[in-house]
């Protein structure tokens, strides 16, 4: 057993949970009281110090962006993001904190690309869209080309969620064809959404599907249950995958 082989052993054998390998955290929900995500400021600066216990060096928080229920804006957004950031630094943490969004397709969000509207990106190009959980949308692939047209890089948030997805085969393809980036949750893993969901999750991963991982951290309850993703062997296996985290 060589030595990188005995610390990880090691390292899987006390629990701790180790995030260096990713980097970059682009998924989660952070700023306070804007979705239901944290809903304070020190509960959004308990979560941050905790994750930055884990190794990461940047967060991405991406609030949810969807007309029926949270109606956030570019400006909502960046302002809370601001207060966010100045609370940080009074509070003497170090650790870079940006912010995108988290857009539902739907037509309000089809009719912001096709009238060229300000979106918030993870990186460049980069957006994350999501879905309902159990329905495809109807509008999901004309969205998505209307993205790809006006230069933005689709990237799926938690495709092992959509029970839509799971048994469509054809369209995993699709999406995949289509050049869609798959962002899956740590959660997942772990069993905490469903045990359907901890086995499509494993399965993206055993074909090479995901290209991003995340957190989706919304409270402490979250990051208790991501923890028990140390005694899963996918914990090593997502490590070894190409991600894009540490380019964000």
């Amino acid at each position: 057993m060589g030595i990188l082989d005995f610390f990880k052993k090691e390292q899987k054998k006390s629990g701790s949970l180790d995030l260096t390998w990713m980097g970059t955290d682009m998924h989660s929900h952070l700023i306070p009281g804007i979705d239901d995500g944290a809903k304070t400021l020190d509960q959004s600066l308990a979560l941050i110090k905790r994750m930055q216990g884990y190794g990461l060096k940047k967060i991405i928080t991406t609030p949810h962006i969807m007309v029926e229920f949270y109606k956030n804006t570019p400006e909502i957004i960046l302002s809370g993001l601001e207060k966010l950031q100045k609370a940080l630094i009074s509070d003497g943490m170090h650790i870079s904190v940006k912010a995108a969004a988290e857009y539902n397709i739907d037509e309000a969000f089809l009719e912001m690309v096709r009238n060229g509207e300000e979106l918030l990106t993870i990186h460049d190009n980069l957006i994350l869209v999501e879905t309902s959980f159990i329905n495809k949308p109807s509008i999901l692939l004309d969205t998505l080309f209307e993205l790809e047209l006006r230069g933005f890089q689709p990237v799926l948030a938690h495709p092992e969620r959509y029970y839509y997805l799971m048994s469509d085969k054809s369209l995993q393809e699709d999406l995949l064809d289509r050049n869609v980036y798959f962002q899956a949750n740590l959660l997942s893993f772990t069993g905490f959404y469903s045990k359907d969901v901890q086995r499509f999750a494993e399965r993206l991963v055993d074909e090479k599907r995901i290209k991003l991982v995340g957190t989706d951290c919304h409270n402490m309850r979250y990051l208790d249950n991501m923890e028990q993703l140390t005694s899963s062997k996918y914990y090593e296996k997502l490590q070894g995958l190409n991600l894009l985290n540490h380019t964000l």
